[in-house]
């Protein structure tokens, strides 16, 4: 009997992309603000030039690679909700309202990958492959 969807046999490949994916998105809002690129159009406030920039972009560059997946991605949902309820609950509790819907998606996507951890297609697996 066939009760599996026709895509489960992709759901290794299909998790690895959202890791992937995941990292590359967050990697180019650390950029932003480290490097200007690409240009952000507002002043950036000094404690995200300093803390949530280079989160952001080495927990993304990481996140892609799947290095140190868990403690990367766990740090990301941290950072992701603290920036949430930092800068948009304040205008407001629901993410439509208050523009924080990125922010609560990229904290539980960070949290599921912390979770799950980094997948077949990452540096965290090789690595698990050559210890004895």
């Amino acid at each position: 009997m066939k009760n599996k969807m026709f895509l489960t046999k992709y759901e290794a490949l299909a998790y690895s992309v959202l890791r992937i994916v995941l990292g590359f998105l967050f990697l180019w809002h650390g950029s932003q603000k480290l490097f200007g690129f690409p240009p952000p159009g507002y002043a950036i406030p000094m404690y995200q030039l300093i803390i949530a920039g280079p989160i952001e972009f080495f927990g993304g560059l990481f996140t892609l690679a799947g290095f140190l997946t868990r403690w990367t991605t766990f740090i990301c949902s941290g950072e992701m909700a603290f920036a949430y309820w930092y800068a948009h609950s304040l205008h407001g509790v629901l993410p439509l309202v208050n523009h924080g819907e990125l922010a609560v998606i990229y904290c539980f996507l960070f949290l599921y990958v912390a979770s799950r951890g980094p997948g077949n297609f990452s540096i965290d697996y090789l690595i698990s492959r050559r210890e004895p």
